[in-house]
């Protein structure tokens, strides 16, 4: 029978257990015949030694030699048992009691852990279990830090032994887990919460090593290790903390898991079209590295997936908060972006290369010029530990203290180093005064612990600054540190944005700079430091809205789930007072379908002001609206000083007027500068871009528009409506009433108007995107319109998985423009499809045929004559049939598809729908040709979205450019390149804009839209002053949109648009009579044209060939 146990008192604590006592009990623990009964003796044991010489006694006694002899004895299951109960109860007792005995735990004696994990592989489940229960009681009871500084390194030290048990193994990845679980967010106390952050970062910067253990464990020939491996992994992805990369790691485990070219490119293509919003940490990197680097070195590699891997790998770069995060990883992929760069295949992956190569050097010179935060290292705070040790009187020096305090500075050290680069200085106190208690006497370790403290709160205060306080009687209410990045763009790098209550900020900078992306991500709370709802209220109004068409305008508010708190009155109320009049035959019962884009803004801003708003996000709120509305706006925002706004605009005359402050990107930072935009400019002079319209860093080049067929005047009509009206389904009052106008080739018509006026709709008429229910429209059967709709988004959102450039070549692929095809004046209607079986008879005594199709035209007299495929017979029997004829048969929309299909056909003529072609196209309108050519439409900006649709409306090289509301999207500076392409376009302009400032410095003529009538304002001179280029004063009309009566005074009446003289009848165009040319002619030609063809040979590859026509000069 084992001996009776006896503790001594606590009040006898002072008085050593006899070696004889703490041999019993070990013997008890040992020997035991019950393992309840060795539990107990190993809890007494411990007890024991807390109550007297505390961690000393460990060695003295020798406890830990006995156990560590006993846990080895393979013939006594026993023995083996009781060590594990006799560990466990010491790491269950002692580390709360006595912090200091994990350094003798973990540090002094490293192999006792190893011990225990061996022990879960024992045959005995008694063994196991009596293991299981030691290492967990190890892991409950140990501090935050003590968990990373050393319970980690023994755990990952056992995994890199390539001879350890695989039930070790498995055990040791499962607490590798638990210690990543156990950081992850929670609902604790703020204490626990703090806790948990120290873990989660301290975590993340071992994460470098961690990965490949771990990755490597799931590959393991054991399915156990492989299993318990993933879920080590999945815990530890955890850690990242990055809401962008979190939707991607299944993708990038599985690429760990199953390591094959397939994933990997699923995962590298994922990572390409991530939206960066959070700062790019160590943990990030080191989760990404791996995969990055065997993207780059596998030499199987595909050029494509090579070129996303360098866009990732340098962004990644830039968006590391501190480079110096990034040195352990840098010279992993240095190597694989140099071997691109010198023997990558495609010229534009190599430029990509040695892009993200300079970006990688610039980082590692940044590290090796000392740029950067200093790290505080374990070395620093020994010093200053022993200084202040001998300071306060020293050790008690006992036997074995000198051999415990060596290794103790040391864990003391590292423990406060990672405290310290975490600037969590208020936990520094607990890593100091529990370790110092029982080898100083006194209260000398919490002096020892202030001192410490104190001297590194003074060093964080030198490096940081003292955090700035607010100004007199201002409310802050955002303090925001965030970088913001696009897959292949980096838009903002770690800044700041600080907004009090009651400002109102305008947010400037070039189209893609991220002004859209930074208010969305406000809006969807994904930004990093951003107050969350229940602080800070925001509403995110924008320019495309998406209602239901059918609800009426209350309904739609009623039925919002965000104003359920709100009664029907005060919606009502709210409607009313931004225009929208109650009543049945008011605005409010109108269908949402129904507004014009104006009042779809304003709409937009009365749900904002329901929801009572603390930030107001304003994301081009002037683009539909009209001066007077732009003006109720800019009241609104004034006199309401509890909010605050953040707006985007490209509208300079509103952001003068209510601005207080103003954000610039530059550089890839937010740059506040207080006043208003003329403010602004007086402080950066090279911003006067937002004042005038010509912009040396931004250039449109529109291509040519060709000639139309019998026009030698460009006063001639080219496109006319006459006596149309048109109104809207469901709507009782007409858009459009008896309207008559027409455009020529030197046409700069300015359609102006309050919102729902009609503009859009006579646009639409003359454009053939909708049909008059009265009125004829007609156009030269050449004519070639390039269309940028008010909703210009509408085709292109339909391809957002393409990249612009595949968008315009689906779009021309077969020689047509598809968009047109979608027209509703190109469908054919039930009409016409009976109307193609009628037979036709056309009385030259062949009989009754069907038409099956036009094949070709000709000119004949002053107009066309088409060939006819006829139903059921044979090519040699097709006739030419007049233009005249076909129309009055009735097959108009058959004659305008050929029509249609000819234009296309002329205006592509020359151009080749080839990829390099299509980039240098829209290079020459202002879009990054490797954003054209990689990046998905879905990830492209508002502004970049509207480029894509001008580049493809201007493919077919238009004679008439059509734009309603053209810059809705468009920034400032590239609102500069449109103003000056038109300006030098060669062919006719008609656009609706409400920036009085684009028209006027463009438009002399006016047309006036109110209630679907048309008044035509005459011509007026353009305000060259506008441009930069131009003398100052000049008020003149420029040479390329001259019209015949530049002046005021002038009689719009009589000008040569609306006169008889130049083609006021029906649009005929007479046929160019060839002259024929003399032999000496023919003999000039050819050698020109052979003189054209040798300069060609000696122009740079890609210089397209001279055309050789029958006209040229």
């Amino acid at each position: 029978m084992a001996p009776a146990i006896v503790v001594k008192a606590a009040d006898e604590s002072s008085v050593p257990p006899t070696q004889v006592e703490v041999t019993d009990i070990l013997n008890t623990v040992l020997t035991a015949d019950k393992s309840q009964t060795s539990l107990d003796a190993a809890y007494a044991l411990a007890t024991v030694l807390i109550n007297s010489v505390g961690f000393r006694g460990l060695k003295s006694y020798g406890v830990l030699d006995t156990i560590r002899k006993a846990a080895t004895d393979k013939k006594n299951v026993g023995r083996r048992e009781g060590a594990m109960f006799a560990l466990g109860a010491l790491f269950e007792r002692m580390p709360p009691a006595q912090p200091l005995s994990e350094v003798v735990f973990l540090i002094q004696e490293e192999n006792l852990v190893p011990l225990a994990l061996d022990a879960t592989a024992d045959k005995a489940v008694s063994v196991r279990e009596s293991a299981q229960y030691a290492l967990d009681a190890l892991f409950v009871n140990l501090r935050t830090e003590a968990l990373v500084m050393a319970l980690l390194p023994i755990l990952v030290k056992y995994l890199g032994k390539a001879t350890g048990k695989w039930q070790g193994t498995v055990y040791a990845y499962k607490l590798v887990g638990q210690m990543a679980d156990k950081a992850k967010l929670g609902h604790g106390t703020a204490e626990e919460e703090k806790a948990k952050d120290v873990l989660r970062v301290a975590l993340g910067k071992r994460l470098e090593r961690l990965i490949p253990i771990v990755e490597g464990g799931m590959h393991d020939l054991k399915a156990e290790v492989g299993k318990q491996a993933v879920k080590t992994m999945q815990s530890l992805t955890t850690l990242l903390q990055n809401d962008d990369v979190e939707p991607r790691i299944p993708l990038l485990i599985q690429a760990m898991e199953k390591p094959s070219t397939e994933t990997l490119h699923k995962a590298i293509h994922a990572l390409s079209q991530t939206t960066f919003v959070a700062i790019v940490t160590s943990p990030v990197l080191a989760m990404l590295t791996p995969l990055l680097e065997r993207s780059l070195n596998t030499p199987t590699t595909s050029q494509e997936v090579i070129r996303r891997t360098v866009v990732v790998v340098e962004n990644l770069t830039k968006l590391v908060h501190d480079p110096i995060e990034a040195r352990a990883f840098l010279p992993k992929l240095k190597p694989g972006v140099s071997q691109v760069k010198d023997r990558a295949s495609l010229p534009e992956v190599r430029e990509l290369a040695t892009r993200a190569l300079e970006v990688i050097n610039k980082a590692i010179g940044d590290q090796d010029s000392g740029a950067g935060i200093v790290r505080t290292s374990s070395e620093d705070v020994i010093k200053v530990l022993e200084k202040e040790v001998q300071k306060n009187g020293g050790l008690k020096n006992l036997p074995g203290d000198a051999d415990v305090w060596k290794l103790t500075k040391q864990y003391i050290g590292d423990m406060v180093a990672e405290l310290v680069n975490q600037r969590e200085l208020e936990r520094i106190p607990q890593c100091v005064v529990p370790y110092l208690q029982p080898l100083m006497t006194g209260h000398a370790n919490e002096l020892v612990s202030n001192g410490v403290h104190q001297y590194f709160v003074n060093q964080d205060n030198e490096r940081f600054g003292v955090a700035p306080k607010d100004e007199d009687g201002e409310v802050e209410i955002v303090n925001a540190n965030f970088s913001l990045g696009y897959g292949g763009m980096l838009l903002l790098s770690h800044t700041n944005l600080r907004l009090l209550k009651g400002h109102r900020y305008g947010l400037c900078g070039r189209n893609g700079a991220g002004k859209s992306t930074l208010m969305r991500s406000i809006a969807e709370g994904k930004l990093e430091g951003f107050p969350s709802p229940d602080e800070v209220r925001t509403c995110f109004v924008e320019h495309n809205q998406g209602e239901d068409a059918d609800l009426s305008i209350l309904e739609y508010c009623v039925r919002d789930p965000k104003l359920a708190g709100e009664s029907r009155e005060r919606i009502s109320e709210v409607l009313a007072e931004v225009g929208f009049t109650a009543g049945p035959e008011g605005r409010q019962s109108e269908p949402v379908g129904s507004l014009s884009g104006g009042w779809k803004m304003k709409l937009a801003l009365a749900r904002a002001m329901l929801l009572r708003a603390d930030v107001l996000l304003l994301d081009e709120p002037t683009n539909h609206l009209d001066v007077a509305n732009i003006k109720w706006l800019e009241e609104y925002l004034k006199t309401h000083t509890e909010i605050t706004s953040l707006i985007v605009s490209h509208d300079s005359g509103f952001l003068d007027a209510v601005c207080t402050d103003i954000y610039h990107y530059e550089s890839k930072k937010l740059v506040c500068y207080k006043g208003n935009l003329a403010a602004f400019v007086k402080l950066k002079p090279e911003a006067k871009s937002y004042y005038t319209l010509s912009d040396s860093e931004v250039q449109f080049k529109f291509p040519p528009p060709g000639i139309l067929t019998g026009v030698k005047s460009n006063t001639r009509a080219i496109l006319r409506m006459t006596g149309c009206n048109y109104t809207y389904p469901g709507s009782s009052r007409p858009s459009l009433n008896d309207v008559s106008c027409q455009l020529t080739l030197s046409s700069r018509v300015a359609i102006i108007g309050p919102n729902g006026a009609g503009k859009s709709t006579l646009i639409k008429i003359l454009t053939g995107e909708v049909i008059p229910q009265t009125g004829r429209v007609e156009k030269h059967p050449n004519l070639r319109i390039g269309y940028i709709k008010q909703h210009a988004l509408e085709h292109v959102e339909m391809h957002m998985e393409k990249t612009p450039n595949q968008y315009l070549q689906w779009r021309y692929a077969n020689g047509d423009d598809r968009e047109v095809l979608m027209k509703q004046s190109r469908q054919l209607t039930e009409e016409d499809r009976l109307q193609m079986e009628k037979p036709v008879d056309l009385g030259d005594g062949k009989g009754a045929r069907f038409i099956d199709a036009l094949i070709g035209r000709q000119k004949w007299q002053k107009s066309f004559q088409y060939e006819v495929k006829w139903k059921n017979m044979i090519p040699k029997f097709n006739t030419m049939i007049s233009r005249e004829t076909l129309l009055k048969l009735g097959f108009q929309k058959l004659v305008q598809e050929f029509d249609d299909h000819e234009s296309s056909r002329e205006g592509l003529g020359y151009r080749q729908l080839e990829p390099k072609v299509i980039s240098k196209h829209f290079e020459d309108l202002g879009m990054d040709p490797e954003i054209a050519n990689h990046n998905q439409i879905s990830g492209l900006s508002g502004g970049q979205k509207v480029k894509v649709v001008l580049a493809g409306a201007m493919w077919q090289n238009p004679h008439l450019l059509v734009l309603d509301e053209p810059t809705n999207f468009l920034d400032r500076q590239s609102i500069g390149g449109l103003a000056a392409a038109i300006r030098e376009f060669k062919g006719g302009v008609v656009m609706i804009s409400h920036n009085e400032e684009f028209v006027g410095a463009l438009c002399p003529e006016q047309w006036h839209v109110d209630a679907g009538r048309l008044t035509h304002k005459g011509h007026l001179a353009v305000a060259l002053d506008r441009f930069e280029d131009s003398r100052p004063g000049s008020g003149v009309v420029s040479s390329n949109v001259s019209s015949a009566f530049p002046t005021p005074e002038a009689s719009a009446a009589n000008s040569a648009v609306n006169s008889e003289a130049e083609g006021g009848g029906d649009l005929k165009f007479k046929a160019k009579k060839k002259k024929k040319m003399t032999r000496q002619q023919l003999k000039d030609r050819e050698v020109r044209r052979r003189l054209r063809h040798i300069e060609w040979l000696n122009s740079p590859k890609g210089t397209p060939h001279p055309a050789d026509t029958d006209d040229e000069a």
